[in-house]
């Protein structure tokens, strides 16, 4: 029997078979060990086979995985090797960030949408909280805003709590599949809580002394959305390790960058230190703009030479 990966505790999974029923399935032993090398087999999302246990069918065996067409994962925050999945089969990927409390860093941001554009996952970037931002902080946003829309890139700004640009997200989202990422405390679960009200996710206040959130989600987990389409709820990450990157690729992560990458001098530019680097000229001209460029140099100097 066919189902889906609604959620993941790490040794039992939550699959949803094609009548709307849920089981609780663990992996059969030996498929752990089938030519998987990252920290998690499976990953809510995935289409599985499930063999039913007993006769009321609530629990089952999971027997094996469908091909995934895509799929985003992160370093592991255990194993710096290592990658964890965190969703599978997705068609588009929200940010939720914010300009205060927590403030998102454009580092940050850059490092999710590399991701995306490593996975062919399109991303989306929901500026939440806007009812507490001021002169300052809608002048950022505009200024992000151009600079990320220039590129390709969606931005949104909303108010969870005020309810606005809510309906134009919630358009955005029905009848696909969406993963929603970002720190602890940017208002994911008070967005869910919003468009599913039935959910009624923890949430908890950003910490005064640190200024950064507090998780409230433990494990990844999947929502059918009441307007059509589902949700995947992540924990809040506080950091966002990319894995499986060398330095000589990142550039191809950069829209704005790849279509330049054959114009360099040397076919092996890192765009960094090399004369005649079709980059570098672009973003003197100011084509490229140069808060992202510096976000490439600051990321291209995390990577180790061969991968991570």
């Amino acid at each position: 029997m066919r189902g889906v990966v609604y959620r993941s505790t790490g040794s039992w999974y939550t699959v949803k078979d094609p009548a709307g029923k849920f089981h609780q399935a663990r992996i059969k032993g030996i498929f752990k060990m089938d030519g998987i090398t990252s920290t998690n087999p499976l990953a809510v999302g995935d289409a599985v086979e499930i063999e039913e246990e007993n006769e009321t069918g609530d629990t089952g065996i999971i027997t094996a995985i469908h091909p995934r067409h895509n799929y985003i994962s992160r370093q592991s925050p255990r194993h710096k090797h290592q990658h964890h999945i965190i969703a599978a089969n997705i068609d588009q990927s929200l940010l939720f960030a914010t300009l205060k409390e927590p403030r998102t860093s454009q580092g940050f941001i850059d490092r999710f949408l590399v991701a995306g554009e490593m996975y062919h996952v399109p991303s989306v970037i929901v500026f939440n909280k806007s009812d507490l931002y001021k002169k300052k902080e809608l002048e950022k946003f505009e200024a992000w805003k151009a600079m990320y829309e220039k590129i390709g890139y969606q931005l949104m700004m909303i108010s969870v709590m005020e309810n606005q640009g809510v309906e134009e997200l919630k358009s955005l989202l029905k009848d696909k599949c969406s993963l929603v990422s970002g720190h602890s405390g940017v208002g994911k679960s008070s967005f869910i809580n919003l468009i599913i009200p039935e959910m009624l996710l923890k949430t908890r206040e950003v910490s005064g002394w640190s200024g950064k959130g507090l998780h409230t989600t433990t494990f990844a987990e999947m929502f059918d959305l009441p307007f059509g389409g589902t949700l995947i709820d992540t924990p809040g990450l506080r950091e966002f390790g990319l894995v499986d990157l060398e330095k000589q690729e990142l550039s191809h992560y950069f829209p704005e960058m790849r279509k330049l990458i054959n114009d360099c001098r040397f076919n092996n530019c890192e765009h960094i230190n090399e004369p005649g680097c079709a980059i570098k000229e672009a973003v003197e001209q100011g084509r490229i703009h140069e808060d992202r460029y510096i976000s490439y140099c600051n990321i291209h100097a995390s990577l180790e030479q061969k991968g991570y």
